[in-house]
């Protein structure tokens, strides 16, 4: 709404991701446009840019949709695990074919550019609106909940306005557009604040661990740990594994292996364009998605693991992995 997104407009989406990111498009009567991922596991800017230059025509300075001619005012990229998505080639693609840009920090509260001409930059902060979470999985948390940031002191006057129910007349209760009770409560927020006095060693918690699960695994063969994107500091959120051949275990076996000894590992989200509500939606070249979608687990990664803990994941892992090996090598 922000973006001036309306009923019957597209939003170009990444289709990993949670659903959240892409359902309020849908709130609103408008139609995703689902884009594949690259290795950083966040949206593909080559095939944006190959989507707008190709499928897409600006016309008035406003890109449009070819083939139904529909209105692309804006488009949602996250910023997944948090990793950084490419946002030097995302926010040129953006300038080029004059759309806004809706950041979905919501995984990567703390993440930033270490070089390069966006250096000391926070995700969520170069878009023209980025959002955070502090649901109870979060680096910071406030059991629920989140928080809009903008450059632009209108767009937040009109962020402030339309979640406090739209009142144009608080006193008299007036009320000019429908609105919404999007807000923190006063208590959630003054547990937020105290929350990111905390974020920096929280940060430094998760990059020891992710670096401890890290070292532990590159020596197993068909096992790995995608890199973070070069020239960021992550907030290493969550740890992903990948699962391929020669290791024995799929990515659903080794689940259910680690679940068997009490730990908790879960697969990457279902792909959205192939959820029930956007089964027919348009898709752009999906290709890596499904890739990752077979292969990825997601480890455990809270703060409050301790170094045994990742040993004891890491241990089981290993040692499931060989066991299948003797079953596979036996006579």
């Amino acid at each position: 709404l922000l973006c001036g997104v309306e009923q019957g407009d597209m939003v170009v989406v990444p289709t990993l991701t949670f659903i959240a990111a892409v359902n309020p498009v849908k709130y609103i009567g408008a139609e995703p446009v689902f884009v594949d991922c690259d290795d950083s596991l966040c949206i593909d800017p080559v095939k944006l840019e190959r989507f707008c230059a190709e499928e897409c025509e600006l016309r008035d300075n406003v890109l449009y949709h070819k083939a139904t001619g529909r209105r692309i005012p804006a488009m949602v990229i996250v910023h997944v695990f948090g990793n950084m998505a490419d946002m030097e080639r995302i926010l040129w693609i953006a300038s080029t074919y004059r759309f806004k840009v809706v950041e979905d920090a919501t995984e990567a509260l703390g993440t930033k550019y270490t070089e390069g001409p966006y250096i000391g930059c926070f995700a969520g902060t170069m878009g023209n609106i980025g959002v955070y979470s502090f649901n109870g999985n979060k680096i910071v948390t406030t059991g629920g909940g989140g928080m809009i940031v903008s450059m632009d002191e209108e767009l937040l006057r009109r962020a402030k306005h339309l979640t406090t129910q739209a009142k144009a007349d608080e006193a008299n209760f007036i009320h000019d557009e429908i609105g919404y009770n999007y807000r923190l409560t006063n208590l959630q927020a003054a547990l937020g604040l105290a929350q990111m006095e905390q974020l920096e060693d929280f940060i430094a918690v998760k990059r020891r661990n992710f670096e401890r699960y890290k070292r532990a695994l590159s020596d197993v063969p068909g096992l790995f740990m995608p890199e973070f994107r070069d020239g960021i500091r992550s907030n290493c959120w969550f740890y992903t594994l990948c699962c391929d051949p020669p290791y024995p275990l799929s990515r659903t076996e080794l689940i259910d292996r680690l679940k068997e000894r009490g730990i908790q590992a879960r697969p990457i989200w279902g792909l959205i364009h192939e959820q029930k509500p956007y089964k027919g939606s348009l898709c752009y070249q999906i290709e890596s998605a499904k890739k990752y979608w077979a292969c990825v687990v997601n480890l455990p990664c809270s703060t409050n693991l301790k170094e045994e803990d990742v040993d004891r994941v890491v241990n089981v892992i290993q040692r499931y992995g060989n066991e299948s090996y003797r079953t596979l090598r036996a006579p």
